[in-house]
């Protein structure tokens, strides 16, 4: 409202009535002001002849424009405003749905104007503006919280994990027993489990659970970090060295932590680490949804309504952390798994090679110049083989096969009489495995001598109860087989008498 405008109509003797019509502003707002101005002790004529800026102070700054148009343009700016972070936000789409909804709409010009001078952007200190869903602050809680042992009374100090998303400053904390890299890692999965989505980045401080190598220009991040970030498909992104300006959300949220969580469980014992949790989770709730001073929403109404979208869907599995070592393949066919003292079959032609085991709590994986040639589900058992038969050889495989039931049915394809010679076989003594060659070695005289042959030889084995390999080869090679199977007579020649008792009576 230019103020000398009103001066110069007023003083050419218009009302009230016809200045507002003058100007197209309410009747009111020219009141309010023609009282002020003449509150002032001063002349009309010599307020005409202040400048704007000295015109200006004998105001309030806060706007006296009541008229209906103003205000339905103030009440768009309410609903527009929230969404301004949102990718591809301009103030041209949004006159246009302004325009399209009313009926006596400002000018663009007008309306980018009124929309600057009610949120004039701050100058001064520079600012970081941060994009929603860009990336995830975390970090370790300088201060410790206890946890109780309810055996001995002993009390513990654990640490606390805080993560925050910068835009929304929708924050996560949970207590963990370490800053090591496997809590470090557990403490990541579920926080992002708690957003629901993955960030493109993770910023993260130079931490020994996350950086090998800390530097101001380029950090070298640990191998089990970049695995997570290759899990998630998200990248990592370690503060600068003593640059505490790189993580002052963070570094806020901390400070917020101690004020709302820390401070109402301070008269509180925990005596293990999911009840303090659980308390966490309780106040976490709270802190999340408290509005912000100079905002009309809370953390969590900025997260849902802007950023959960933004954030990259989670993968169908929680990332485990991975243990490495090094194995060379076994002539068998096994790597040896040091950790377990395990053998883990891999394919036979890999036999000879230095491979790397990659292995989490559930699974052993083995790779050969960065290609996975077996995985396998961990079993901790000391000494135990644990086999795919796919990795195996042709050899090797049907060996895996052989068992006393596997060699009478192959015996069976030759004929009946060698399914009974193996049977026989097998009965003799209480270890099968001493006999599993000596009957490979009479499947290889069906192949020397035919199945005819091979078949009437057992024919004179079972009939003479003799089971043995070289019994039944000397049997073919002598031409036995040929020839008839006598009958016995099994009459004694001792002749029978009421005083001979016969052998069965010193037994």
């Amino acid at each position: 409202m230019d103020l000398k405008q009103i001066i110069n109509l007023h003083l050419r003797g218009l009302s009230n009535r016809q200045i507002a019509l003058t100007l197209g502003v309410n009747r009111n707002t020219v009141n309010h002001y023609l009282r002020s101005l003449q509150s002032s002790g001063q002349p009309m004529e010599a307020l005409l002849q202040l400048d704007t800026d000295a015109l200006e102070e004998l105001f309030s700054s806060k706007t006296t424009i009541n008229n209906d148009r103003y205000a339905v343009l103030m009440r768009f700016f309410e609903t527009m405003h929230p969404q301004r972070h949102h990718p591809g936000f301009t103030l041209q789409y949004h006159y246009q749905l302004y325009a399209e909804q009313t009926q006596d709409s400002y000018s663009y010009t007008q309306f980018t104007t009124h929309y600057q001078r009610k949120y004039k952007q701050a100058k001064g200190s520079m600012k970081l503006e941060h994009k929603a869903g860009k990336e995830l602050y975390v970090d370790f809680a300088g201060k410790k919280l206890e946890v109780v042992d309810p055996s001995t009374g002993e009390v513990s100090q654990v640490e606390v994990f805080v993560a925050t998303l910068p835009f929304s400053q929708y924050t996560y904390v949970e207590a963990c027993k370490s800053q090591k890299r496997e809590d470090f890692i557990q403490c990541l999965n579920n926080a992002l489990r708690f957003f629901g989505g993955v960030p493109v980045a993770i910023v993260s401080d130079n931490l020994k659970s996350a950086v090998t190598r800390s530097s101001k220009y380029e950090a070298v991040i640990n191998k089990t970090f970049k695995d997570f970030a290759h899990h998630y498909g998200c990248a990592i992104n370690p503060t600068r060295s003593y640059a505490p300006q790189d993580k002052a959300l963070v570094e806020n949220a901390v400070q917020l932590a101690y004020q709302r969580i820390y401070y109402p469980m301070r008269k509180m014992t925990f005596f293990s680490i999911e009840a303090l949790n659980e308390e966490i989770q309780h106040h976490l709730k709270g802190y999340n949804n408290v509005l912000f001073q100079r905002k009309e929403a809370s953390r969590k109404e900025l997260f849902q309504s802007v950023e959960s979208s933004l954030l990259k869907s989670l993968p169908q599995t929680t990332y485990q952390v991975k243990e490495y070592a090094r194995a060379k393949v076994q002539k068998m066919g096994y790597v040896y798994f040091s950790a377990d003292k395990t053998y883990y079959s891999v394919p036979y032609r890999y036999i000879g090679s230095q491979t790397q085991i990659q292995y989490t709590s559930k699974h052993v994986e083995v790779y050969y110049k960065s290609q996975r040639i077996a995985l396998h589900n961990r079993v901790m058992s000391k000494g135990a083989y644990i086999t795919n038969k796919n990795h195996l050889s042709s050899t090797h495989r049907a060996y895996s096969q052989w068992s006393p039931k596997y060699f009478s049915d192959q015996g069976g394809k030759i004929g009946v009489n060698v399914k009974l010679f193996m049977t026989g076989l097998f009965l003799q003594g209480d270890y099968p495995e001493i006999n599993y060659k000596r009957a490979m070695g009479i499947l290889m005289l069906a192949k020397n001598y035919g199945h005819e042959r091979v078949d009437k030889a057992c024919l004179r084995a079972v009939h003479h109860d003799t089971y043995s390999y070289q019994r039944l080869k000397n049997i073919l090679s002598n031409n036995m087989d040929e020839h008839e199977i006598e009958q016995e007579n099994h009459q004694s020649h001792i002749p029978s008498h009421k005083n001979i008792r016969g052998a069965n009576h010193y037994q």
